[in-house]
């Protein structure tokens, strides 16, 4: 039988054929003083998918990430009587572990992605199960840096950096301009230095021509991509990345970083105490390690950036350690995420 799939999605899922009501940018929100903006539409959007369940009566109730507006939809949604399964758990390993009770009354199974997960859920009472990173599956162990280069249209010699300042216009907005700085204060030190700076969505190339126009960085060697983060990923020696999942897809390429996050003060500030582990960056949350430098904040400085990327550049024994904790690092987070998923839907339905 063909199942009947409608909710919040993107042109990916319209073209598997869900029945899109909204799309997914509605939920591009990240921090809290951002969110305040948002309130009302967020909050509309939630009223408008209840009042949908409440006439289409689904059988089963598939959220992913978005914990903050995806979770308090849930609880909703079993209070009319739908079973609940929620993708991606939230980082409670890392900070408001308070919000456990909440996800407990709101979820009826949670999918883990990384090895720890599930065993916390466990014994807290909430069903759950690992099934996999999607990303280690779909990158390879070993990237084909020449081959990558030469789609890039690069020299294989080429010593080569990637900036990735985020995928949110905020995001942009207080990093980029620092990575630009630090690519200026890079250059001097080595004037052969290229830039592969990967545009994570069309919306966002008006802004970062901008702001290299703002920061005269244009006789930089800087190639801007639309999207293809995969690729400077794959090309890149060294990698100035903001802390997020484009953290853990460079870790998966094996790609030696320095991993940064600069966010309004007031944030930053509601946000200081809710942490539990000594890292921010998820590659070394999984290695349980300071495998690469984080620069956060009022430390994210360009020349700090600076001079944190030289140094991975300048240390190869460094970066082969790098990398081969790394590779450990994929090893467990490969698994066929899709097929495991799959079962988990299927026993629910």
């Amino acid at each position: 039988c063909k199942a009947l799939v409608w909710g919040v999605g993107g042109p990916r899922l319209a073209a598997q054929g869900m029945e899109c009501v909204s799309s997914i940018d509605a939920l591009a929100v990240r921090g809290y003083t951002e969110v305040l903006g948002a309130l009302p539409r967020l909050w509309y959007l939630r009223k408008s998918l209840l009042a949908q369940a409440a006439l289409r009566k689904p059988c089963l109730c598939i959220t992913v990430d978005a914990p903050d507006f995806n979770l308090a939809l849930a609880a909703k949604m079993k209070q009319l009587g739908v079973p609940t399964l929620h993708f991606i758990s939230p980082s409670i390993w890392a900070w408001r572990r308070e919000r456990m009770a909440g996800i407990k009354a709101a979820v009826d199974h949670m999918l883990c992605i990384f090895p720890f997960e599930a065993n916390i859920y466990h014994r807290a009472g909430v069903s759950a199960s690992y099934v996999g990173h999607p990303m280690a599956q779909i990158v390879p162990m070993h990237p084909d840096k020449q081959g990558a280069r030469s789609m890039l249209g690069l020299h294989v010699d080429a010593t080569l950096v990637a900036l990735l300042p985020g995928s949110r216009a905020s995001e942009v907005s207080y990093i980029l301009p620092r990575l630009l700085d630090a690519a200026k204060l890079m250059t001097l030190a080595n004037p052969l230095l290229r830039f592969v700076l990967p545009i994570a969505s069309p919306a966002l190339n008006a802004q970062v021509e901008a702001c290299i126009s703002a920061s005269k960085a244009q006789h930089l060697k800087i190639l801007c991509l639309q999207g293809q983060a995969n690729l400077a990923f794959a090309a890149a020696d060294v990698g100035i990345v903001a802390s997020g999942t484009a953290t853990l897809e460079a870790a998966l390429y094996k790609l030696p970083m320095v991993i940064t996050y600069v966010m309004p003060a007031s944030s930053w500030l509601m946000m200081g105490n809710k942490g539990y582990l000594p890292w921010v960056g998820l590659p070394n949350i999984l290695c349980q390690d300071w495998v690469v430098p984080e620069l956060l904040q009022s430390a994210a400085t360009p020349q700090a950036l600076a001079d944190a990327a030289l140094n991975l550049l300048n240390d190869a024994e460094r970066c082969t350690a790098i990398a081969q904790r790394f590779e450990a690092m994929h090893n467990s987070l490969r698994c066929d995420t899709q097929l495991l998923a799959a079962r988990a839907v299927m026993r629910m339905l």
